[in-house]
């Protein structure tokens, strides 16, 4: 029996692994991917992260450079590798994670791509999100001639070049992927509600500075949803201006594909090249189907702890306890709480050896 076995070797599960070890459990770390990154490099390449390098470490490791640079996707990539390194885990690699059951005599099984079945006291799901985009279907989508993405697959702006696009999603990526395809291309955002604007800095330091020193960062999340309507976009003033400028286009979301065209909600029709989605990603979690610990996709829990299965913890769920839960700066706190209930499970089941 393995104390612990923690699904995902990106920040969450990597975030998980060092306090599952730090409360003197023993994980394993199963990672579908070649190393312990996570997704980041596979974001599009001019990704930079929204907060800076002050606040964008996990514990015991400073991100490097100035703590007021905004860090680039693959340093963050790099951090992610240096951080993995830095613990005394067993981490695999290439490991795929097909299927988690329950065992009868206790604890669970996870198995494995290549046939493994890993006997665990407690699971710690900590897959993210970005192996599941989500695309949404509209009328016509079927039979649309142009070209049609989830921003999970966008790079650059260089194929894109002399297109007409349309990326739908009013949030950072839309607004960032529209920004430098309008480099190259004819760019509208297609949204339900206005784009909401908050600036990067304010009074000369970055919005983290805020959010930390209010104690907003904490706020537990049912809180965020009375206090915070739709999604906010962080703004240097570059990208406000964008749209006032015409360098970018605002409209209503649009209602329909037809042929190569778009139905607006006007009902006027505009041929279009390719339309990118931008709306976000669901958790990606369908090995634990067989445990029927999901609903809709979705895990059931509080706080991060399961309310169907005792021993199964998630860290890295987007407003999992605070408006920082899924982020590199706050995901730890997370971590943290769920591994405490995890060991004391562990003990009180008796599988946890002093």
């Amino acid at each position: 029996m393995n104390d612990v076995i923690v699904i995902g070797g990106g920040q969450s599960g990597l975030a998980a692994a060092r306090a599952a070890r730090a409360r003197g459990l023993n994980p394993i770390v199963l990672e579908a991917g070649s190393e312990p990154t996570g997704s980041w490099p596979h974001y599009y390449d001019s990704l930079t992260l929204f907060s800076p390098a002050g606040y964008s470490g996990m514990p015991g490791v400073p991100f490097p450079g100035s703590p007021e640079r905004y860090p680039t996707r693959d340093e963050v990539a790099d951090y992610l590798r240096g951080y993995a390194a830095g613990l005394d885990v067993d981490i695999r690699t290439d490991t795929r994670v097909t299927a988690v059951t329950a065992r009868p005599s206790g604890g669970f099984l996870v198995h494995t791509a290549a046939g493994e079945a890993l006997p665990a006291a407690g699971v710690v799901a900590a897959t993210g999100s970005f192996g599941n985009p989500y695309l949404p279907t509209l009328p016509g989508s079927s039979g649309f001639a142009g070209q049609v993405l989830h921003a999970a697959a966008y790079r650059g702006p260089k194929p894109f070049a002399g297109q007409r696009i349309v990326v739908v999603g009013a949030g950072n990526s839309a607004v960032q992927i529209g920004y430098e395809l309008a480099d190259v291309a004819e760019v509208t955002l297609a949204t339900r509600q206005p784009i909401s604007f908050v600036p990067q800095r304010l009074r000369g330091r970055d919005l983290h500075y805020w959010l930390r020193h209010t104690g907003f960062d904490d706020l537990p999340a049912e809180w965020l949803a009375r206090l915070v309507s739709g999604t906010l976009v962080l703004d240097t003033g570059d990208y406000h201006r964008a749209f006032d400028t015409g360098r970018l286009d605002r409209r209503p979301m649009f209602t329909a594909f037809d042929a190569d065209h778009l139905v607006w909600s006007d009902g006027s029709r505009e041929r279009v090249d390719t339309v990118l989605f931008a709306t976000g990603y669901r958790p990606h979690l369908d090995y634990l189907e067989p445990l029927d610990a999901l609903t809709g996709g979705l895990a059931q829990h509080t706080g991060g702890i399961s309310t169907t299965h005792v021993g199964l913890v998630y860290v890295g769920l987007e407003f999992q306890r605070s408006f920082a839960s899924n982020t590199l700066r706050g995901v730890h706190r997370d971590a943290e709480h769920v591994t405490a209930a995890l060991t004391a499970h562990v003990r009180d089941a008796g599988w946890l050896v002093a």
